[in-house]
This record gives structure tokens, C-alpha cells and sequence, in this order.
């Protein structure tokens, strides 16, 4: 029984160490894709789209209308709409 408590410490510790290693993963890859609003793969571009979702960057209005004039696939278009709207709101 004295065993337990320090197996449960270590796992705690791992189950951290685990959530913070996601995390920070989770991060990076939004980061990488937020130059990808105008990539030929679309969900690179759902990707930039989350990320500018996130931003209270003034640009980022233009440049989501920019995108929508461009994007060929409604639901990325009806996406960018939703965000351009909350956007606009925002300012």
C-alpha cells in the first residue's frame, strides 16, 4: 500500500505533462495555418479560418471578404460569413 500514493503522483504527473504536450501541439498547428486562408486544400483553409476567428485584427475583416469572393465551397463561404458578421459586431 505505500506504493499507491506515489503511483498515483506519477500518474497524475504524466496525465499534466500529456495535456500540456496537446496543448502546445494544438497551438503550433493552428499557427502553421493561419497563411493558409487561400490554400488549394480546403481544410487548410477551415483551419486559417478558425484561427482568424480568434483575432481582433481589423484586417482580418478585409481579408476575410477578400476570401469570400474567392472560396468555391459554400460551407467554408457560409463559415467566413458567420466570422466576418461576429467581426463586425466585434468592432
Amino acid at each position: 500500500m505505500s506504493r499507491r500514493p506515489s503511483t498515483m503522483i506519477a500518474f497524475v504527473g504524466a496525465a499534466l505533462v500529456g495535456v500540456a504536450g496537446g496543448l502546445w501541439l494544438a497551438r503550433r498547428h493552428d499557427r502553421g495555418h493561419r497563411h493558409d486562408l487561400f490554400s488549394s486544400r480546403p481544410h487548410r483553409r477551415l483551419a486559417a479560418l478558425g484561427w482568424l476567428a480568434g483575432e481582433d485584427d481589423p484586417q482580418a475583416l478585409a481579408l476575410l471578404r477578400d476570401y469570400l469572393a474567392w472560396e468555391p465551397i459554400a460551407a467554408l463561404r457560409g463559415r467566413a460569413r458567420r466570422i466576418a458578421v461576429a467581426l463586425e459586431s466585434a468592432a
